[in-house]
C-alpha cells in the first residue's frame, strides 16, 4: 500500500510542457467564458406585471414612486439611481420588500400573494436555463 502511494507521489510532482500548456489553455478559456457568458449587465427598465399582464415598463434613469393596486391591496415600487425595489406591499411576509435594491439586468422580484411582479431587462436578455 504505501509503495502504491509513493508512486502516486512521485508520478504528481512531475508536470510536462504539455500538461502546463493545457493547464494554461483551460486557465484562459475559463475566463474567456465567464467573461462572455456571465456579464454583470446594468439593467435599463423595469417591467411590472401585475396577475399575467404587463402593466408599465419605465426607465430606471427617473426617480419615481409607481402605487399599485393588487389583489390584497396597494404596493409602492420605487425606482432610484438605476435600481428599482418592492417598498411597500400589503403581503404578510413582505418577503418582496426584504428583497432589496434590483439593479441587473434579469433580476426579479415577486409578491405572490398580491400578484405583482418587477423585473428588470436591459439591452438583452441574460443567459437563463429557462430561456433556453
Amino acid at each position: 500500500m504505501f509503495k502504491l502511494l509513493n508512486t502516486i507521489k512521485t508520478n504528481t510532482n512531475v508536470m510536462l510542457i504539455g500538461d502546463w500548456c493545457i493547464l494554461i489553455t483551460s486557465g484562459i478559456l475559463i475566463v474567456l467564458l465567464f467573461q462572455h457568458l456571465w456579464t454583470d449587465q446594468r439593467a435599463t427598465n423595469a417591467q411590472i406585471r401585475i396577475g399575467d399582464t404587463i402593466y408599465g415598463t419605465y426607465s430606471l434613469n427617473q426617480q419615481r414612486d409607481i402605487h399599485l393596486h393588487g389583489t390584497l391591496g396597494n404596493t409602492t415600487i420605487s425606482i432610484m439611481d438605476g435600481k428599482a425595489r418592492f417598498a411597500q406591499s400589503p403581503c404578510h411576509n413582505q418577503y418582496c420588500v426584504h428583497q432589496g435594491w434590483l439593479s441587473r439586468s434579469g433580476q426579479a422580484a415577486v409578491c405572490l400573494p398580491n400578484q405583482v411582479s418587477l423585473e428588470l431587462v436591459g439591452e438583452t436578455k441574460p443567459y437563463d436555463s429557462l430561456n433556453y
